[in-house]
This record gives C-alpha cells, structure tokens and sequence, in this order.
C-alpha cells in the first residue's frame, strides 16, 4: 500500500530532535520519535554519511531494477527525517551544531565517552546554552565502569550478557552452541528504551522547566531484556541452558514436525491443553497426573513429548492450524520472511508501505515496515522516506537565519 500523504498533527509535532546518531540503535530511537510527529535533523558526515548508507548488498533497486549505491539497511530506521551534513571537526561545522542545539528539545548521540567534549558538543557544553534540552548518550557500556571507554556492538553485547547462551539448540544437539538472533535486538531495544526515557523526560520537562542528561548503555539493556531467564536465575542460582525452541517454564510450547513441514504450539495454560487434547481425542492426557498442569508438564516433558510427536507427524500444518484455531489453541505456521510479508493479517494491517521519494537518485519508492505504534487521535505519520545523504542541508540552514552567500561559503569550505 501506498502511505497516507495527510499529515495530522503528531503526538511529538512541535518537538525538535538534533539526531548525531548512526547505524542503528540511535537511529532507532529517533525514527520512532519522527513517526509520532517530532521534526528530527538527522547529521551526517560529509561525503561518507550514516555508515549503513554502505551496508550492503541488499542495496535499493533504481526503476531499471540496477542495485543502487545506498545500502537497504539504511532505510530501516531513518524515515521522517531530514538530513543535513555538516563537518563537526571544523570549527564551522561545531558552531551550527552549538547553534542548532540551542533551539532543540533533544539531542541523541552515540559517539565514545567523551567524545563530542572535544567538539564543545557534550551535554554540559550544550546545557549551558539550553538549560530545557534532554540530550541522550548511547554507547555500549554506558558513561562509567571499567569498560566505559570501550566500543560496544551488538553482537557483541549479545553474547557479553548471556544471550547468545540460552539461544540455540543444546549442546550435544546437532547444531548445538551459543548463537545470536537473526535480528541486532539489543540495538532496536535499546532503541526503544531511550525512545521511552525520551518521552519520559520530555514530561518530566512539562513540571520542571528543565532538561536532563539520559546515559543508555547496550549491556544494561542486553541484561534488561533478559526478562524471565534473567528472574529464574536470580530466584535459583542456576543458569539457564539454551533448549532450542522449548520454553522452560510452559509445556508443549515449541515447535513440532508435521506431515511435509512444521508447526508451532503455543499453548500457555492448563484450559488450552484440555482442548488440545480434546482436538485430538486424547481427553485422557489431560486427566493424567503428570499433564494435568503446566508444572507437571514441564517436570515431564520428554514424557509428554513422547506422546505428541507421532501424533503431530499425522497432519499437515495448514491441517493442524485449521483444527486448532477455531478451539482457540495457539499455534501457527514458521514463516520465512517472504511468508511472513505474504500472510493475510499482515496484509490487512499494511505493514508494508511504499514512501515516496525524489527520483533524482533513480529511485521513485522505498519500501518500509509500518510503525506498529497505533494511536486513535495522534497517529503517525508517513511524512518522508530516508533521506538521501544531505538532501535537506540547504533548507535547514536556511530555517537557522543562514543566506544564500552564507550557505554557499559553508559548501565552498567543506563545512557542509
């Protein structure tokens, strides 16, 4: 579907967000900011930009279906905003950052401890002159500790915090060993965490009058969103172990081999297996004492496993979601991604929308995944695809009282 090309008012309109982030944590968190209304300057380095503009393949298509130079990865976290460039180590270039700053509610970066204190770009240095800005730093191990000065990505913090260890199938299964999710999930939940301290400063800001400074690190939040594995290891003493797709606390949860495919069961509650086993015709399984309860069920699980599999080897997958749904059993099919995209629920909630954008690099639309954020009175919107690099330099520094003859001097020095 194409996107909406109305604008109603946001939920953040009126906010300005000063975006010194890259790759993808950062951006994350600013491109939720820019759907909810928020106008977010994203800076970029002269010449070079954003460094996933070069993460490819998969790189955009132009209309003769030729790959293009900018990388797909780019355009996952960075619609809505405007993109300027500007040469922070020029002294030029630090000025109109300082100036921009004065006038913005929020600024994001992600550059090492310290880094941007060379630049008069830190927070006390722009505190000083916007008392009212919220400024967020991002980096791997946040601004103290032993390990403040290192770099931090997500790979790496997946495996620093456990996560890689109870992901996977068992050791001694074939397969078995630490592996990372198909998704960089600490830098998009980091995302999402600084996006909501974010919001919550922004109101804090509504009663006091003042800014404040966020410190968003990625090992806090890997260990954060360890979530229940996290709780169980605190409540025992006693690591959890990767089980491939079995969840440790719910039994049968996971999925199953089926006649010429695969199914997932979600069944989270003792009333979801009685109509299970009622499906089936083994009402007797339920009454059985070591199935009758989720706990039961874990405690004997193989033998519970036993029993299900040669039964899920006798129907298809389309044939055991069509038995189940109606019982209000969870389970469904494992999609590919191309799957996932083509399924009817997907499609009937336009996840997938087309933006519109200049030809003037030879590309006419970018393709991108809707916000899943649905608000009845201040939806968002879909005002612009990622910019190219520098797309809207001329007309933000113009919006800063800059002239004609003031811009091009800045592009004649490089600053810009």
């Amino acid at each position: 579907m194409n996107a909406s090309t109305s604008t109603p008012i946001g939920a953040l309109t009126g906010i300005k967000v000063l975006d010194l982030s890259r790759v993808l944590a950062g951006p994350w968190a600013t491109q939720m900011l820019a759907d909810l209304g928020a106008d977010v300057i994203k800076v970029e380095r002269p010449v070079a930009g954003d460094d996933t503009r070069h993460w490819g393949p998969p790189f955009l298509k132009d209309e003769a279906g030729n790959d293009t130079r900018e990388a797909s990865y780019f355009t996952a976290c960075n619609r809505n905003k405007r993109s300027i460039t500007v040469d922070m180590a020029h002294p030029e270039g630090q000025a109109l950052l300082r100036q921009m700053a004065q006038e913005a509610d929020v600024v994001v970066e992600n550059f090492k401890v310290g880094g941007l204190a060379h630049y008069g770009l830190d927070y006390e240095s722009l505190k000083a002159l916007n008392p009212r800005l919220i400024y967020c730093s991002i980096t791997g191990f946040g601004q103290d500790g032993p390990y403040a000065e290192r770099a931090g990505y997500d790979l790496m913090v997946q495996a620093m915090c456990g996560l890689m260890s109870i992901t996977g199938q068992a050791d001694g299964e074939p397969g078995g060993g630490p592996l990372k999710v198909g998704v960089a999930v600490i830098d998009v939940f980091t995302g999402l965490y600084a996006s909501n301290a974010i919001l919550a400063a922004l109101n804090a800001r509504h009663h006091s009058g003042q800014g404040q400074y966020i410190d968003m690190a990625l090992l806090d939040v890997g260990m954060a969103v360890l979530a229940n594995q996290a709780a169980g290891f605190l409540a025992t003493d006693k690591p959890p172990q990767r089980a491939g797709n079995i969840h440790p606390s719910l039994a049968p949860y996971q999925d199953f081999p089926t006649r010429g495919g695969n199914v997932l069961l979600a069944i989270g509650n003792d009333g979801q297996f009685a109509r299970f086993c009622a499906a089936i015709g083994q009402e007797d399984w339920a009454q059985d004492a070591r199935f009758a309860t989720n706990t039961a069920r874990v405690h004997h699980r193989a033998e519970l496993l036993e029993r299900m599999q040669p039964v899920m080897l006798t129907r298809s997958t389309p044939e055991w979601i069509a038995l189940l749904e109606d019982k209000a059993v969870p389970c469904g099919p494992i999609n590919t991604v191309a799957q996932a995209f083509d399924d009817p629920q997907v499609k009937a909630r336009g996840i997938q929308l087309q933006l519109q954008r200049s030809a003037a690099d030879g590309i006419h639309q970018v393709a991108t995944v809707a916000s899943p954020m649905r608000l009845s009175a201040t939806p968002v919107t879909y005002r612009s695809a990622p910019p190219t690099l520098g797309q809207h330099t001329d007309e933000i520094l113009r919006e800063f009282g800059l002239g004609t003859d003031a811009i091009a001097q800045l592009h004649h020095q490089g600053v810009v």
